[in-house]
């Protein structure tokens, strides 16, 4: 027996990181035969049907400030967001209503963005030029924005919100952007197969326990998260709430009813023509451990942490998605 296997025969079961076995990446079991394309488009199919309410994710909420305005762009209309004199979002289009300047590049003072051209004030209430505040959300961790134009469904009041832990929590968002369709970034997760294979620092002994059927709609994994030579088991499932959203929530093993929401907001053409995607990717962590307590006390260490990893996995699967985009692109053509 090795060192090794000793030494993880010897690890106490309790405690949430276990010692994970050493596997060569070519001798995992391969899992081709299980990851049936058939299954994923369904669900796939399944989840773009479900309605969004015209609602956009563009950024982290702690990105929208009352100092400074963010632009942002969505499906290629331009944005801008700020924080206004009681702390609430404000979101409108970022071109000013008299000569088109760029408000993302104004001041912030007071609650009241000034267009750095010609001083013209916006404060979300009427302007007599016409600029007109558009209907966004602030649910603690994202900032949303509503377009009706743009998304062409029944209005809804509120974005789609998946269920949250409660109490005391972690949150870090990191953003990616790819050249690919929301489309391919939601089919990238309803693949759970190509985790350990194509992200072996990420992920060990993968297993899809059940898959999505129209009764019961969602993936469930067992999966062991890596932190070097070690790991945390768990058990997640994968749901999809709208159609440019996915979350995996961990229903057993360290940090129950932790959840990871991938939002896929597109951004519009880019200057070649192709499409881009905003990848969103918000964790909002808990645990019951007093060592979770000290990881929120070290908050800024902590989330850099967590969207160092995020990066890390978004890389990879942006290559995943914008292949499928290609894929696709092609063979319409």
């Amino acid at each position: 027996m090795s060192v090794s296997d000793h030494l993880r025969r010897r690890w106490p079961k309790h405690w949430p990181l276990q010692i994970v076995p050493v596997v060569p990446w070519a001798d995992q079991r391969p899992l081709y035969a299980e990851a049936r394309p058939g299954i994923i488009e369904a669900a796939l199919d399944r989840a773009l049907g479900r309605p969004t309410g015209n609602w956009f994710a563009f950024a982290a909420s702690h990105d929208v400030r009352g100092d400074r305005p963010l632009g942002a762009r969505v499906a290629g209309v331009e944005l801008v967001a700020w924080r206004g004199r009681h702390g609430e979002l404000m979101v409108g289009p970022a071109g000013c209503p008299h000569m088109g300047a760029d408000l993302a590049t104004g001041t912030v003072s007071g609650g009241t963005l000034f267009c750095p051209w010609h001083g013209l004030a916006v404060d979300g209430a009427a302007c007599a030029l016409k600029w007109v505040r558009l209907p966004s959300h602030d649910d603690g961790v994202l900032a949303w924005v509503r377009l009706d134009a743009v998304g062409g469904e029944t209005p809804l009041d509120q974005p789609v919100i998946p269920a949250r832990p409660e109490g005391e929590t972690l949150a870090a968002v990191t953003r990616s952007v790819g050249v690919c369709e929301p489309s391919d970034i939601i089919a990238n997760r309803l693949d759970p197969w190509h985790g350990a294979w194509f992200h072996p620092h990420s992920f060990a002994l993968l297993d899809v326990l059940s898959t999505p059927t129209d009764d019961d709609d969602r993936y469930v994994v067992s999966v062991t998260f890596r932190v070097g030579r070690l790991g945390v088991p768990t058990i997640a499932e994968f749901t999809c709430p709208d159609a440019r959203t996915i979350v995996m929530r961990i229903v057993e093993g360290e940090g129950v009813g932790s959840v990871v929401e991938t939002h896929a907001t597109p951004l519009g053409a880019g200057p070649d023509g192709q499409p881009s995607v905003a990848v969103l990717e918000a964790v909002i962590a808990q645990s019951p451990r007093p060592g979770f307590r000290v990881a929120r006390a070290m908050a800024p260490l902590a989330t850099r942490l967590i969207r160092h990893a995020g990066d890390r996995l978004w890389r990879d699967d942006l290559e995943y998605a914008e292949r499928r985009y290609r894929l696709r692109r092609d063979a319409s053509r």
